[in-house]
């Protein structure tokens, strides 16, 4: 009998199991090599599907609806074979569910567990003899540490789980497609190296250490010279204006050529910085060697873009721009479409931009994955900030961090352009009456209705609301609305939430800042004379409380940590005033820095692959989005969606038009009757905004809205 894995779409082409094993192997091979495990990555390749060698899945491929389990066959085989290969039982009983939790060896058959798993009964697939040999596996080459070993195993599987279902769909895909794919991994890193250097050549020749640019191409020398050295860790500790952005890349480019590794990852916290990074590293590198992978960039929307959507799919690009939350809930996931990338992230210089915004209450876990990257799996970290936070200490004692910024207190005292000053606790009618007078003023505000509450107070002509209540497409333009009133040097008051902290070119001669984190006041800061035009007696950044201003879940520890250093120091923005917050902070927090308890579960020789990616959220507050169809694309998109349903690019698509309200302020709306679901079937929930009256050009979606409001409508 011919044993068939896969039937074109059209029908008249075949793939026998034989040479989709073999496909797959070499490919999950060639993933492996990267971290040098590439017997294991072959290996469960071949093994992978040994469970459609039976009449019944023949028999489903050929039109029966009928369901065939093909993916526990081969985690049974490995488990029952002595030595190393009972860990890509994982891998193989996961290859389309997800990772799964080890179980106990009390589970049924009929749970989902490992161990239920390799109780269950199947068809007979033992004709895979006779075209499948089974490999011999070499030992893992990754270094243990007693205290952490089923963490790092975990990690190990993860790895090779990631190389085998990358692997399965590359295979696929081709096969389906008859080798039309259209795929571009991108110039090699050599080459962009080179188009770098051509980019800033002339910035090279200043060395003039009295101006700004000559500073920064102090900075900039060092990161290329420091380029040179052998993979490891790294902070780049740099002061607003000091060309952070293009130093970091100019680091990676020369450490990946010097190191033959195959990409940089920037990790970033905010879609708004992503933006704006990835277009500078786009201008430099070309837009076909750099990938946005977040939840506002669409890249199915015409087929100029589909080398890039299917790069999405695993980052098999040389330049990848993430967020926190993507890199992170990845490498904690169980889930086949989120693991797919992660073999991409070993042999990666990878950059946390603004390291001081990661997750608080899973540092812990978050570090531990770090320092796998570095020592199992070929790749350099580094932590880049204005605001250097203390997490040296949450490393490992025996890892030691280069600093590739040179003569860093020196460049923190010559970037200096702003001086801070506590204007203790204010009305809110003081504040207004502070910006009135005021001719360009940027005030952020700690939550999105204390932003719309003192905008509705104060709009008129050249002043501006700025939060995410408004969707991606409406903020972009009204970020350019207010970069040409500064520009033009016109009346702009600009009421934010912090979504302007980082990231976005904005040159106020005054900001005022509500008490946050040390931090956050100083990524404000940072707003204030950015380009360095003006004395710094004539900048200043303001830090107030409002009086009778509600508690910001999740800051209170910030903020009080950070009440504590502005008692204690003079200037909150000094290298030892932000040392001594982040010491104090994470001091506090004790064993919160893990608050799921993620790296306690990997214990007693079980793997919670399941568990763990169910909890590991960085973000806790539950968030429902709404679609907003003002504009006529916007209307386009939904009216689509109501006939195709919420298809993949038709969601990417809809991203650009919506809105996350906390699940507590949609049930107001929903009270009200402004919102309808569209499809209850979606995990996540999508609501339509039915009155437009309630989203806005200047507030965008309107969130003062009470219980009951719709009784009489």
């Amino acid at each position: 009998m011919k044993y068939l894995a896969h039937i074109s779409n059209d029908g008249t082409r075949e793939q026998t199991i034989r040479q989709h094993a073999e496909g797959t192997a070499a490919r999950a091979a060639q993933f492996a090599r990267s971290f040098d495990h590439e017997a294991w990555g072959y290996c469960e390749g071949l093994l992978h599907d040994i469970g459609k060698y039976t009449q019944r899945f023949d028999e489903r491929l050929h039109g029966a609806a009928i369901k065939v389990d093909h993916a526990t066959a081969g985690a049974q085989l490995c488990s029952s074979l002595k030595g190393l290969y009972p860990y890509l039982s994982y891998c193989i009983a996961g290859h389309h569910a997800g990772l799964p939790d080890t179980g106990d060896k009390a589970d049924t058959g009929s749970q989902r567990t490992l161990q239920g798993r390799l109780k269950k009964k199947i068809d007979n697939y033992q004709d895979y003899a006779d075209e499948i040999k089974i490999p011999e596996l070499t030992v893992p080459k990754i270094k243990v540490d007693p205290e952490r070993k089923e963490f790092i195993i975990s990690f190990f599987i993860r790895m090779l789980f990631s190389c085998l279902v990358d692997a399965d769909f590359l295979d696929t895909e081709y096969f389906m497609e008859n080798g039309q794919v259209n795929r571009y991994p991108g110039d090699s890193m050599a080459a962009l190296c080179e188009g770098l250097m051509a980019h800033i050549r002339s910035w090279l020749e200043n060395e003039d250490l009295t101006t700004v640019n000559g500073r920064r191409t102090e900075i900039l020398k060092n990161c290329i010279a420091e380029g040179k050295k052998s993979r490891g860790y790294f902070r780049l500790t740099v002061p607003t204006g000091g060309g952070k952005t293009v130093a970091s890349l100019a680091f990676a480019l020369h450490h990946a050529a010097a190191n033959h590794m195959e990409r940089i990852i920037y990790v970033i916290p905010y879609t708004s910085i992503i933006e704006q990074n990835a277009k500078v590293f786009g201008d430099i590198l070309g837009f076909e060697n750099v990938l946005e992978n977040h939840c506002n960039v669409d890249y199915e929307s015409s087929e100029e873009f589909r080398p890039m959507q299917l790069a999405s799919e695993n980052w098999d690009k040389p330049v990848v721009v993430t967020t926190n939350v993507q890199f992170f809930e990845s490498l904690f996931s169980n889930k086949t479409s989120k693991c797919r990338k992660l073999h991409n992230m070993t042999n990666s210089v990878i950059i946390f931009d603004e390291a001081q915004m990661l997750p608080v209450e899973y540092l812990k876990p978050c570090i531990a994955a770090m320092e796998e990257l570095v020592t199992n799996y070929k790749s350099s970290i580094v932590l880049c900030t204005a605001t250097q936070p203390a997490l040296e200490k949450l490393f490992s004692s025996n890892i030691n961090f280069t600093e590739l910024c040179p003569r860093m207190d020196d460049q923190f005292g010559f970037f200096k352009r702003v001086h801070f000053k506590n204007l203790g606790t204010i009305t809110q009618e003081a504040l207004i009456s502070r910006l009135m007078e005021d001719e360009q003023a940027l005030c952020i505000l700690n939550t999105k209705k204390q932003v719309q509450s003192v905008y509705q107070l104060l709009k008129g002509d050249g002043v501006y609301h700025l939060s995410t209540s408004m969707y991606p497409k409406h903020r972009k333009r009204m970020l350019e609305l207010i970069r040409q009133r500064l520009k033009d040097r016109k009346r702009c008051i600009v009421i934010s939430t912090s979504l302007v902290e980082a990231g976005v070119d904005f040159d106020f001669q005054t900001v005022y800042r509500q008490l946050a984190g040390v931090d956050s006041m100083i990524q404000a800061a940072g707003r204030c004379n950015r380009e360095g035009k003006r004395g710094l007696d004539e900048s200043c950044t303001y830090i107030f409380n409002i009086e009778g201003s509600n508690r910001v879940a999740g800051q209170q520890l910030q903020i009080q940590t950070a009440k504590q250093i502005m008692d204690k120091y003079e200037d909150v923005s000094s290298l030892d005033a932000i040392h001594e917050y982040f010491k104090r902070l994470y001091n506090y927090r004790g064993e919160a820095l893990d608050k799921k308890g993620i790296l306690e579960k990997f214990k007693k020789n079980k793997y919670p692959f399941a568990e763990v990616a169910g909890i590991f959220k960085l973000i806790e507050q539950k968030t429902v989005t709404v679609f907003i169809s003002k504009e006529a694309d916007a209307q386009r998109i939904l009216g689509e969606l109501k006939i195709k349903g919420p298809t993949q690019s038709l969601m990417r698509e809809a991203g650009q038009y919506c809105i996350n309200v906390y699940e507590n302020d949609l049930e107001k709306f929903y009270s009200a009757n402004l919102v309808h679901e569209l499809d209850p079937n979606l995990e996540d929930g999508l609501w339509v905004l039915t009155d437009d009256s309630y989203y806005t050009e200047e507030v965008g979606l309107k969130l003062h809205v009470d219980y009951g409001m719709g009784i009489f409508c």
